[in-house]
């Protein structure tokens, strides 16, 4: 029951509210140029936490660092800082810049991964699986006359373009006939879409998603101008005009990135069913963690539950070694899937090559 508890809390949506909060900070965090200790720990769990990082010998400029997050976590004992209502997880950043040691920290009101890293940057991919922070994606609003291209980078708007024309929406007396003012009109309409559609794509860059949406039938008549690289982005949205309130713009970029990710963890366990019969995967921890050590892992896939696993250290080393040798972490939180890789002590690898 209670592990069924933390599953439906992994997949829940977080709130527009919480969701800004952490993106901004997270764009401060992405600031940081440094070698960088990340730690995400439940709450409740600090003195836990202390005792894992005391227990990990490390090189003295992190063992340095570690010493004033346990102070911080010490602190946050009392007074947990958080972004939503309660936190649940809290995040402590610490770095050396200028020969001193500096710490950020943020609650969240969702369950994230027990996470312990040493590395050349902080570590927030936790945020971007789970809470579907950080993330690009385009907005399009528009009608038959007007339209609206923002880019956000999480809650930001990076980039921003307007276009518009002047477009009659009646046929006057006298002049050309009904039939040709209406073959005009569609002839300007489809000048203005393909102008559009070129403004989009000069865009577009590493966006996850393109968002559609508008009045009328203007979006799907503009969909048909997309080439097929943007057409596998983009998603029509539902009530969406040039009035919507930035708060619920925030709730419907969530709430697409939120299914767009359950696709995409989809597509990679089907991958991983796929090279399994090639003998490009493996599935017992201790030949991942091997073959981690060589670089032969080109795709980890974690369950967000696994701390509740008794290998949790020695899979929480393996996040470090495969954040390290650029192997990609891929956070799994649907129920279904976490089912699947707690069969197989809530970790899957896909290989680059064969291994013996």
């Amino acid at each position: 029951m209670q592990a069924n508890l933390v599953k439906n809390n992994l997949e829940s949506i977080v709130s527009s509210t919480e969701w800004y909060s952490l993106n901004q900070f997270l764009y401060e965090i992405k600031q940081i140029d440094s070698p960088c200790v990340s730690v995400y720990y439940p709450y409740g769990k600090g003195t836990e936490t202390i005792s894992l990082l005391q227990e990990t010998k490390r090189k003295e400029s992190f063992e340095i660092i570690e010493s004033e997050i346990e102070k911080r976590i010490t602190h946050l004992r009392k007074s947990p800082s958080s972004a939503g209502k309660f936190a649940k997880t809290l995040c402590i950043f610490g770095w050396i810049k200028n020969g001193k040691v500096h710490t950020k920290e943020i609650g969240t009101s969702k369950r994230l991964p027990y996470i312990y890293m040493a590395s050349k940057r902080p570590y927030i991919k936790p945020f971007r699986d789970i809470l579907k922070t950080n993330h690009d994606v385009l907005l399009v609003t528009l009608d038959q006359k007007s339209a609206r291209i923002q880019k956000f980078h999480g809650s930001q708007i990076i980039q921003e373009a307007k276009l518009r024309i002047d477009l009659r929406s009646r046929h006057r007396k006298g002049g050309q006939s009904q039939g040709r003012f209406l073959r005009a009109r569609q002839t300007k309409i489809h000048v203005f879409f393909k102008k559009v559609a070129t403004k989009v794509r000069n865009m577009d860059s590493n966006s996850e998603l393109i968002l559609l949406g508008g009045i009328g039938p203007a979006k799907t008549e503009f969909y048909s101008e997309l080439d097929s690289e943007l057409v596998k982005k983009c998603r029509f949205v539902k009530d969406l005009s040039f009035s919507t309130p930035i708060t619920d713009i925030h709730k419907k970029i969530i709430h697409h990135l939120y299914q767009h990710r359950r696709i995409h963890v989809t597509q990679i366990i089907e991958k991983y069913e796929k090279l399994f019969k090639e003998g490009l995967t493996a599935k017992r921890n201790d030949v991942i963690y091997k073959a981690l050590e060589i670089g032969a892992v080109d795709v980890l896939i974690v369950s967000a539950n696994y701390h509740t696993n008794s290998q949790f250290k020695s899979i929480m080393k393996m996040l470090e070694i495969a954040r390290n040798n650029s192997t990609r972490i891929e956070f799994a939180v649907s129920p279904k899937i976490i089912t699947k890789l707690d069969l197989h002590n809530s970790v899957l690898a896909i290989l680059r090559y064969r291994i013996k």
